[in-house]
């Protein structure tokens, strides 16, 4: 797989927690809006990419899927108070859970779909 696929599934993964968390509180889906929300938790992906050199492994669940959503959700909610926007901790529980459920999920699936090609 080519890393840059894997960060882009990562990203997706953070826009579609954005779009269904706005839509959710009927905040409505301009692109101020969702770049207001999404920046923080794309910042704390782009430090978990790194972090992980995900572009090595961007299949593996552990250390990269791991390590990359640890930093989105703790990056994410940390530039969040920072900047002024707040967070609760149900808003956390949410964006982990989600996160994980997207950004472990996928690689999951990945992984299986890749090891079923393999013969033998």
């Amino acid at each position: 797989m080519r890393p840059v696929l894997g960060v882009l599934a990562d990203v997706c993964g953070v826009l579609g927690f954005v779009l269904i968390g706005r839509a959710s509180h009927h905040d409505g889906e301009t692109l101020a809006g969702i770049a207001t929300v999404a920046w923080p938790f794309l910042a704390g992906l782009a430090i978990g990419v790194v972090a992980a050199r995900a572009w090595r492994r961007p299949l593996a669940v552990l250390p990269t899927g791991v390590v990359v959503w640890a930093a989105t959700v703790a990056g994410g909610q940390l530039l969040r108070v920072v900047s002024g926007q707040g967070t609760q901790p149900a808003f956390i529980a949410v964006s982990a859970v989600f996160l994980a459920l997207f950004m472990l999920g996928w690689r999951v699936i990945a992984r299986l779909a890749a090891s079923a090609r393999l013969p033998g």
